[in-house]
């Protein structure tokens, strides 16, 4: 069990396995011609296995695989059979555009949750902002992916004026759909054309919600990103990330692999440990995984705090979101 100087015990591990995608998602992707690391760079199925198994050896119970794309590197499948061999709760979040292909692989390695990344409902605006014509693919791949009784979380990047007047159509959809809706504040990366007037705040989101719907606030976990609620009468549910307007650091159990081995306490860390190289020289990285954790700042990475009108993007140093993995 590792803990960090707040106490903060870290028992979740993100695996991202590739930065590259086959959706060009604008607030991810800096560009539509951007250069994805070579393979010799990334983390190699075994080297995931084995570097998985350090952190699963300190306590570590949950592992989300994430991209990128993680479905499209050509040996996913191989490693998530390896890693539904640890005791750990095995998940992934995806874009679902080849989940059709995996569903009978994620079956076997006993995944029973998945996060798919899904910004609207209406497949011209889709395509605007993953610049691929691909929204009627997800939409039955998610349909299918309910259908086998998997525990299917949509999230939802809200970005003012641009989809936050769908907010009523996601928690329409939750009526007579299985389906777990995530509204997601807009956050700030490197070359993600961020600003503050486009972040729809947790208290404006439920304002618009609540203007159609009876809502009942739901439980949450200490370890929770998510604040949940039901809408009476629906089948699924909804909640709202808060990072912006409501961080919630003070219960935070996740660290992060980027897909070439560097390993991040946070989101927003301007720092990284380079797990990969030193495994490869055959070195102990148990030290390295206990010294990264124990630097981890109190919030928000030491980058900023929840006052996000007066953030400057031009004083962050991250990476984008896509190269640091969803």
């Amino acid at each position: 069990m590792i803990k960090d100087n707040y106490n903060r015990v870290h028992d979740y591990l993100r695996i991202s396995l590739t930065d590259n995608c086959n959706l060009r998602c604008f607030y991810c992707m800096p560009e539509e011609d951007y250069e994805f690391t070579p393979s010799a760079r990334l983390m190699q199925p075994h080297e995931i296995e084995s570097i998985a198994k350090v952190f699963v050896n300190e306590g570590v119970k949950k592992i989300r695989l994430t991209g990128g794309e993680p479905l499209v590197r050509k040996d996913a499948a191989d490693i998530i059979r390896r890693l539904s061999k640890l005791p750990v709760q095995l998940t992934l979040t995806t874009n679902a555009t080849r989940i059709h292909e995996f569903i009978d692989e994620l079956e076997n390695a006993n995944v029973k949750s998945l996060n798919i990344s899904l910004d609207t409902l209406q497949a011209d605006k889709f395509q605007i902002i993953t610049r691929r014509d691909l929204f009627a693919r997800v939409y039955e791949n998610i349909q299918l992916l309910i259908a086998r009784n998997f525990h299917v979380k949509v999230n939802v990047v809200l970005m003012k004026g641009f989809n936050d007047n769908e907010i009523n159509d996601f928690i329409e959809w939750t009526k007579n759909a299985n389906v777990h809706v995530r509204f997601i504040e807009f956050m700030p990366f490197e070359s993600n054309r961020w600003t503050s007037n486009k972040v729809v705040t947790w208290k404006e989101i439920l304002e618009v919600i609540e203007k159609k719907y009876s809502i009942t606030r739901l439980h949450d976990d200490i370890h929770d990103t998510d604040k949940k609620y039901t809408v009476n009468n629906h089948q699924g549910t909804f909640a709202i990330i808060s990072t912006m307007s409501a961080p919630f650091c003070s219960g935070c159990n996740r660290v992060r692999l980027t897909a070439d081995g560097k390993m991040k306490n946070c989101l927003f860390s301007q720092s990284e440990t380079d797990l990969l190289t030193a495994f490869r020289k055959g070195e102990d990285i148990l030290p390295l995984i206990i010294q990264n954790i124990k630097s981890k700042e109190k919030e928000l990475g030491g980058q900023f705090t929840k006052d996000f009108e007066n953030i400057h993007t031009e004083n962050l140093h991250n990476r984008s979101m896509i190269a640091i993995g969803g």
